[in-house]
């Protein structure tokens, strides 16, 4: 945050990898892999992140993916993120990559893991990381049913699983028996719900998919009865303020619910999501909340002691980042 003082040691647990691809780098890429793009310069793109909802960003999203092709475009993809996390107080990341995306441009699963990897080992000083496979939902089960079989070789390095893409006509049910022999593999079940789609969608990631947490979960506020049990259970929700509002979610950040489900007591943290076309990294996440929202010190070190607990790091490790929470003043 903008305050002058360390920012708030906080875990990055919703973020895209692919979401941190600055329009200057899809130019560099594209001019390196020899890819055709549909705009003009930097400026153009940048001017395409005007989105109305979910599926506009995912267009140009997708769209600019193209210019990953090699085990090196990954690495340098998720180093330029990785660098920026000591600056952001992002002390662990897990992050979410969308093999299926890349699969079916023909990219090896070999070279999205191993290029992913290259840049998690190299930042190893720096920051620590793990990768969550993530589901396309809007495409067949099947598919993702194959995706899982095709990671199976590199699952050392693969803490989780995850359900993104477009939410709405595409509930969490449908994916039940992947989730299943995922969890069979010994891989924590996460899943996108309750952004777009409604209170019912959350219900399904928890019961259908046995997730430990959900992304998002805004509009599990709209539910009493949900309220009740993801407080009771403690399940975490990892909201991303800046994306609600870009995306339409909600209609301003004054406007988040994000300070009701605090004082409803849910688990919630906040991060950063697609951050590349959302306007801000995990620490203009938590600026947003307290300059938009209003959220004082305590509320923010709640946030990002919540961050490390529902992260999927061991016990001591969540306990040494969440003392340094604690002593964090502002």
């Amino acid at each position: 945050m903008t305050t002058g003082t360390p920012p708030l040691p906080k875990a990055e647990l919703h973020l895209h990898i692919e979401g941190t691809l600055e329009p200057e780098t899809v130019f560099e890429l594209a001019r390196r892999n020899d890819v055709a793009l549909p705009y003009s310069g930097v400026e153009d793109l940048r001017a395409r992140y005007d989105f109305s909802d979910l599926q506009s960003f995912l267009d140009v999203y997708y769209a600019n993916m193209a210019v990953l092709r090699t085990r090196d475009d990954f690495a340098e993809l998720a180093s330029a993120y990785l660098r920026r996390c000591p600056g952001q107080g992002v002390r662990h990341v897990e992050m979410f990559f969308d093999p299926q995306a890349h699969t079916s441009r023909g990219v090896p699963m070999a070279d999205v893991v191993g290029g992913l990897t290259d840049a998690i080992d190299a930042h190893a000083g720096d920051v620590s990381a793990g990768l969550i496979l993530c589901f396309l939902r809007d495409q067949p089960a099947a598919d993702a049913e194959a995706t899982l079989r095709a990671a199976e070789p590199y699952l050392d390095r693969i803490v989780g699983v995850g359900l993104d893409s477009a939410e709405v006509g595409h509930p969490p049910s449908g994916f039940a028996g992947v989730f299943e022999r995922a969890r069979g593999l010994g891989l924590k079940p996460v899943a996108h719900a309750g952004e777009e789609g409604p209170p019912s969608y959350v219900r399904e990631a928890l019961d259908d998919l046995g997730v430990l947490r959900v992304d998002h979960g805004i509009r599990a506020i709209e539910d009493d009865d949900l309220v009740a049990r993801l407080r009771r259970d403690r399940t975490p929700l990892t909201v991303c303020p800046l994306s609600n509002v870009r995306l339409g979610c909600v209609p301003g950040i004054g406007l988040h619910p994000l300070p009701e489900m605090l004082a409803a007591e849910l688990m919630v943290s906040v991060h950063s999501d697609d951050p590349a076309y959302f306007g801000g990294y995990a620490d203009d996440n938590y600026t947003a909340a307290r300059d938009g929202l209003g959220l004082d010190a305590e509320q923010l070190r709640t946030l990002a002691g919540n961050s490390f607990e529902a992260s999927f790091l061991d016990s001591s490790a969540r306990e040494g980042f969440t003392e340094e929470v604690r002593r964090w003043r502002p």
